[in-house]
């Protein structure tokens, strides 16, 4: 039996076939997910890719498949399984999907197979011919294709007639209503290619400028049930789209079948409606069909509902609501009986809202988050749509009176799969029961659920799409929504797959009239509208909007925009929509702004609690102080699951003791092999919607899958202070720190990987040992710090911990004294027109003061670095030089171009900022510069730990010099031309990847005696800085005496010197100096012919000039002054092909 702190993760050794799962979207059909989990069970497939197949993953987990699907979303070419699109605008708008579908069959790369979403079949084949094909049965995988090729035929066939020809599909779509909600619906249904135009009636001003499909009908603001009958003969409407629930309330969808009985209405009959027009019929038929809500009487008579009210605890606290429609606002929400009472009256007596108020329903009061959750229903069954969360109250923090809404956001991360599940069988519950009294609904049935700590429960029923939770959910939907709603009129919703973006948050901020929901303005202009909806992923929805006679878009209504955005997450699609908003303005008559909204949008969800679920097998006693620090606000996070795979253990008593929400259970290993135990375990806890797993105490070995599904998700606790002791168990761990006659011991929280204990160390926490000390004495000790060990693990990983800089490995401190270490090493760079100072944010340079003349003078810049020449440094601790080095290989380019360089600046960068190490490498660039001429006005020093090992660093350099335009090199550089070569200083810093290639070969280290230099280690011969030939060329430059240089780095002599001749000019290599020591071994050990050798390094000839013939001799002698020996090198002549050749070989 292993200890409960030493958890092994398996791997299998073999390789077999990945499935790849495509299109499925939200559905996990059951033959599919056998199909998988048999495939995987028969070693026929070891790992399952999804693709647009959001749920199949999540469906595999659960029991009887309880096989892992890895989430990757890149097809593979072994087993391919997919869903044929159940229409032809998703067949064509995903069209890369099909074929890579049809790749796969006509190269015979891999078994294809296409499930038939309307016969729920596969192709051409059962079950068991796919498991032969994938066991190389040919005629079986044939046989597969060919039903492949069949259904994706018949697809062609469909999508030709519907969306292209001269008889495609272009229907006319009618949207009721005003609102935003039906901007957003409008835009929706304008994406399907089977729809040609979306007329709103009445519409706004928003879609009134949409253009393209989208139109106002001319019916002059009216949206009553006659004039939409009216419209939808006139424009031959294919279907009508109500918004609003008044005109479904009062029966549209009943005249619309009798005065037009081939148009479909997406909406429910007067009948079904009734969920939403009478709260008390609601409330009755929840009760009756066993759908969870609060608990409730109806009342008719305000005498018996207040002494309903009088006879209840005074902590009773109650919700009282008009029974009717009350545009939203019927519902009072008082905290005492007092006040209860008053809303009675105020809703029976005083008619606060009208007829709405002639049944009252006074409820429990009930707490927990809310959630908008949208079903799209056919009269026989429903669809879940993501859930969303709206804001009601008009101001930030849920302060202010109630709205319609002032933003949302969705999915809404409160509603886990679990409560997903309980809510969609709510609404497949009502739908069927609708049906079985006579009342079928078709169309959205908008579900108001309270995530109570007793589970979901139903608030409320509407018949309609919720504002602004449309303008949030709409966007996610992948799926053609016209195509659904056909679905939903037709009976024929099953047929449909309704699919929604992956990884995709939409949220939307409400612009609203200052002022609102009271008395607010009217008729400002709203500017930033265009700037607005250029911000990426943004769509700017209208609500209460109307275009004037000049086409200027005006307020008409409290609340004006709803500005979504898009983003990966929550947070970015948030940060996308307050960018747009920052752009708009509701401008007043006295040009002030006029345009409120709030600034907390989804700020609840973005800060939302770590939701962890706990695996366990013993008594739990660590996971105490995680529940108190859940308790306290200490630890912002949750428990939502515990799991064990023993029956009484203890752990599981504590998970009851958190209530009912927290999934608490045993799960028997009986019979399962150990990734389906694990996938069973993971289904119960991301059913909860754990985000986060901690073992405590868990005593059974893990698989490699479950380790790769909660790959940095998962942490356990070791007794010991790991790496040190790692494997061992329980009292054997502490024995062994003892006899190791460690000074200390401890616990560590550590990652779970497959390798055992070896995961990322999170925490640690210390205790001593003690002269005497026995493995009890020591575990006693240990014991009580895991559950801490454990808090302070979690709370790195909730985001609750101020962590400073420094906690992340930079040193602030270190980068202020290494600025003053090195400010002397900078100012002995000064010359005109710099003072090399430290400390801004930029460094100046002024032309003027140096001498140029601005009008005629052009900047040259260059940059480089020093490549894996670091490596020696960093390895022998020798950083002197390597400064230097950065220097040199920046302005020997600069002045092949003619230039003087100016000034330089460098980047330093670094796992761990060591002063020393880097003042060291400062002082070389100092250097460097002191003898270029250049001064050192600045540079960056960044200490990233997570980019660099410990004693790692990097450089880049950057150097700016100045040229008369006149004598830009090169130029009239040209046949006659004499070549001369100026000495490197040894390797320099090119071809060093090779070098350490080479030592490593010869078994030597950099320590060694220098095989080719007696007198020095190689480390120092290697070393040896780049020379920089600044000094003894710009003479030359000044002078005029050259047409043209090459600086000789990386590419050598063969691939640099080309880059400053012209075409049709060769370079006669005449008279190469003799190899220099270092390179006749490097050639030795390398093997390397002569071309080689001259396209990987210098050979012994760092720069080359192009010298005008008649001033070679002049030339020399200024160089020799300078301190060179030049070589005749060879000359220029006129020539095709290659611009170097060797008259001369390598001696």
């Amino acid at each position: 039996r292993r200890s409960p702190t030493s958890i092994q993760c398996m791997r299998p050794s073999l390789t077999k076939m990945v499935a790849s799962v495509i299109g499925f979207g939200a559905r996990s059909p059951a033959k599919v997910l056998d199909l998988l989990s048999q495939s995987v069970a028969a070693e026929k497939v070891s790992d399952i890719n999804s693709v647009r197949s959001q749920t199949i993953g999540f469906s595999l987990l659960q029991e009887p498949y309880r096989t892992f699907c890895s989430g990757n979303t890149v097809a593979s070419n072994e087993l391919i399984v997919y869903c044929l699109p159940s229409s032809a605008s998703e067949y064509i708008g995903f069209g890369s999907e099909s074929n890579t579908v049809r790749s796969a069959i006509l190269s015979s790369s891999a078994v294809v197979v296409v499930y038939d979403v309307k016969d729920d079949s596969f192709a051409g084949g059962s079950i068991d011919d796919i498991l032969a094909a994938l066991a190389n049965d040919i005629g079986k995988k044939e046989s597969l294709a060919s039903g492949a090729m069949q259904a994706l035929s018949s697809l062609d066939l469909l999508a030709a007639r519907q969306i292209a020809g001269s008889k495609k599909q272009s229907d006319t779509v009618i949207v009721v209503g005003s609102g935003g909600r039906e901007h957003a619906l409008a835009v929706a249904l304008a994406r399907s290619p089977l729809v040609g135009k979306v007329i709103c009636c009445p519409g706004n001003g928003g879609t009134a400028a949409e253009g393209g499909k989208i139109s106002n009908a001319d019916v002059s603001g009216k949206q009553d049930n006659a004039t939409v009958m009216a419209l939808t003969k006139r424009v031959n409407a294919q279907m009508v789209v109500v918004g609003p629930e008044q005109p479904l309330v009062d029966g549209i969808v009943d005249e619309m079948q009798v005065a037009c009985p081939d148009v479909r209405v997406f909406g429910p009959s007067k009948a079904a409606a009734e969920l939403e027009a009478s709260k008390a019929f609601t409330k009755d038929f929840l009760q009756e069909h066993g759908i969870p809500t609060a608990k409730y009487k109806n009342f008719t008579d305000v005498a018996e509902a207040i002494a309903y009210v009088e006879s209840l605890d005074e902590n009773d606290r109650q919700v009282v609501k008009a029974s009717g429609l009350a545009a939203g606002k019927g519902v009072l929400i008082p905290t005492t009986k007092a006040e209860t009472v008053e809303a009675v009256k105020e809703i029976m007596s005083d008619k606060s809202f009208g007829s709405a108020g002639d049944t009252c329903v006074i409820e429990s009061f009930m707490t927990g988050p809310e959630a908008s959750c949208f079903a799209l229903c056919d009269g026989k069954t429903a669809v879940m749509m993501p859930a969303a969360q709206d804001h009601k109250r008009a101001l930030d923090n849920d302060a202010g009176l109630n709205t319609g809404g002032m933003g949302a956001y969705a999915p809404a991360p409160v509603v886990t799969p679990s409560i997903q599940k309980e809510v969609e069988a709510m609404c497949i519950t009502t739908v069927e029961k609708m049906a079985e009294r006579g009342t079928p609904y078709v169309g959205l049935l908008y579900a108001g659920i309270m995530c109570t700590p007793n589970g979901p429960s139903m608030l409320e029923y509407n018949c309609r799409f919720g504002d602004p939770e449309t303008q949030v959910v709409l966007p996610l939907l992948e799926t053609d929504l016209y195509e659904v709603f056909i679905a939903c009129c037709d009976g024929t919703l099953g047929d449909v797959d309704i699919r929604f973006k992956e990884n995709i948050s939409a949220a939307t901020v409400v612009c609203a009239a200052s002022g609102y929901p009271e008395k607010y303005p009217k008729g400002m202009e709203i500017t930033g509208l265009d700037d607005a909806g250029a911000v990426g992923g943004v769509k700017v929805y209208h609500a209460g909007t109307k275009l004037d006679e000049s086409a200027v878009t005006r307020c008409s209504g409290g609340r004006v925009l709803a500005v979504t955005g898009m983003g990966s997450s929550l947070k970015d699609a948030l940060r996308v929509s307050y960018d747009a908003v920052e752009k708009l303005n509701f401008v007043g008559s006295d040009n002030k702004s006029l345009m409120h909204h709030r600034t907390d949008i989804g700020k609840k969800a973005t800060h939302k609690k770590l939701r962890i679920g706990v695996l366990g097998s013993t008594r739990g006693t660590a996971l105490l102080p995680v529940i108190e620090a859940c308790a306290s606000g200490t630890l912002h996070a949750e428990i939502v699951a515990v799991v064990s795979n023993k029956k009484d253990a203890l752990i599981l008593e504590k998970g009851r003791s958190l209530g009912v929400t927290v999934t608490t259970k045993f799960i028997s290993s009986k019979g399962l092999s150990r990734s389906q135990y694990d996938a069973e375990c993971t289904a119960a806890l991301a059913n909860s919607g754990a985000k986060f797993v901690i073992l405590v105490g868990y005593m059974r070995i893990l698989s490699q899958q479950f380790c790769d599904y909660w790959a940095g998700r998962c942490i356990n606790v070791h007794p010991s202070l790991l790496p040190k002791h790692a494997g061992g168990m329980d009292l054997a761990v502490h024995q062994a720190a003892i006899d190791a006659r460690d000074g200390e011991s401890g616990c560590t929280i550590h990652q779970v990987t497959e390798e055992v204990d070896g995961g990322a160390i999170v925490v640690q926490k210390l205790v001593k040992i003690v002269e005497g000390e026995t493995a009890e004495s020591l575990k006693s000790k240990v014991q009580p710090l895991e559950g801490p060990a454990f808090v302070e693990a979690l709370q790195k990983y909730c985001g609750k911990e101020v962590i400073s800089y420094a906690d992340a490995g930079v040193s602030i401190d270190a980068g202020n004294q290494l600025v003053e270490v090195i400010k002397p090493a900078c100012k002995s760079t000064i010359r005109p027109g710099c003072d090399a100072d430290l400390g801004g944010f930029g460094g100046l340079f002024d032309l003027a003061a140096a001498g140029f003349d601005s009008a005629n003078t052009v900047l040259i810049g260059a940059t480089d670095g020093v490549g894996t020449k670091l490596r020696i440094a960093q390895a022998t601790k020798k950083h002197d030089w390597v400064g230097i080095d950065l220097v040199a290989m920046c302005v020997n380019d600069l002045i092949v171009a003619g230039g003087e360089p100016l000034f330089f600046l460098d980047y330093y960068a670094t796992g761990r900022l060591e002063i020393e190490e880097a003042a060291a490498v400062v002082r070389g660039i100092a250097e460097g510069c002191r003898q270029s001429g250049c001064g050192l006005i600045g540079g960056e020093t960044a200490e990233m730990p997570s980019m660099y090992a410990p004693g790692d660093y990097d450089l880049a350099g950057f150097s700016v010099g100045a040229v008369d335009r006149n004598r830009i090199l090169p130029a009239g550089v040209g046949p006659g031309d004499i070549l001369l070569g100026l000495s490197s200083s040894g390797i320099h810093s090119n071809g060093f990847s090779l070098v350490r290639k080479l030592i490593e070969k010869e078994k030597l280290t950099f320590m060694s005696p220098c095989p080719w230099d007696d007198a020095e280690t190689i480390a120092d011969s290697l070393l040896t800085p780049t020379k920089i030939y600044v000094k003894a060329c710009l003479p030359l430059l000044k002078a005029g005496f050259l047409n043209g240089m090459a600086h000789i780095t990386g590419g050598g002599l063969l691939e640099n010197l080309p880059r400053s001749l012209p075409k049709g000019v060769v370079a006669e290599i005449t008279g190469h100096p003799a190899l220099p020591s270092v390179f006749k071994w490097m050639q030795q050990a390398s093997g390397l012919e002569d071309d080689g050798m001259l396209t990987t390094f210098n050979c012994g000839i760092g720069m080359v000039l192009i010298v005008k013939a008649d001033k070679v001799d002049e030339t020399k002698e200024l160089l020799r002054k300078a301190g060179e020996i030049p070589c005749d090198l060879g000359r220029l002549v006129s020539g095709e092909g290659e611009q170097v050749v060797m008259k001369c070989s390598l001696q």
